[in-house]
């Protein structure tokens, strides 16, 4: 099977579980920063942001984090509120497209980042699927770059479709598309289709 996003054989000591992300924020926001390619000024941005959703009913947290402790990934998200902020950014190009409902009774990806040097081992396939398989909600919902990346064949691999595109947030330099999928996620990638 060829090696893509979400099947590489993972870093088999790198374990995915619940964390404390408060305690873990600063080394959190390291591995988005990497991940993301964040400046100091917007880490100290999303510091305050990241605590502040942790405080939201229902939101959760996983890492990924090596038998040092050192973590290498991470993933938070909660149930959606219509009167946060990120849903009142997207809800009006959801609207246009008819898919304004996806934004009840969801469970948003927040954030979910995995350092550079462990991407393309599965982490963040497992990440992603151990954070919504615990939740009530029937379906997720994310948003990611507007670019065809690593990241938008991973979400599209768990069943993640765009729903939006060319979505514009505040300060952001570019474009979003919004995404969505019905849960529980596939834990394993589907098969590559066979050629002739």
């Amino acid at each position: 099977m060829p090696i893509t996003p979400g099947n590489a054989p993972r870093t088999p000591d790198v374990q995915v579980g619940p964390i404390d992300l408060v305690a873990r924020v600063d080394d959190a926001l390291a591995v988005q920063a990497l991940a993301f390619g964040l400046s100091e000024e917007e880490i100290g941005v999303r510091h305050h942001i990241v605590l502040r959703h942790l405080m939201y009913p229902g939101c959760r947290s996983f890492g990924a984090t090596t038998p040092e402790g050192r973590l290498v990934g991470f993933v938070y998200g909660l149930p959606n509120d219509r009167a946060h902020w990120w849903s009142t950014v997207v809800e009006p190009y959801l609207r246009r497209q008819d898919a304004n409902g996806w934004l009840d009774d969801v469970f948003v990806i927040t954030e979910l980042h995995v350092h550079p040097s462990f991407q393309a081992q599965g982490i963040g396939r497992e990440l992603i699927t151990t954070i919504t398989d615990g939740v009530s909600q029937p379906r997720s919902i994310l948003s990611a770059i507007d670019v065809e990346s690593p990241a938008r064949r991973l979400y599209r691999s768990l069943g993640y479709r765009d729903l939006a595109r060319q979505v514009h947030f505040p300060s952001a330099p570019r474009p979003y598309a919004v995404m969505g999928a019905p849960l529980p996620l596939p834990h394993r990638p589907s098969p590559a289709p066979a050629t002739d």
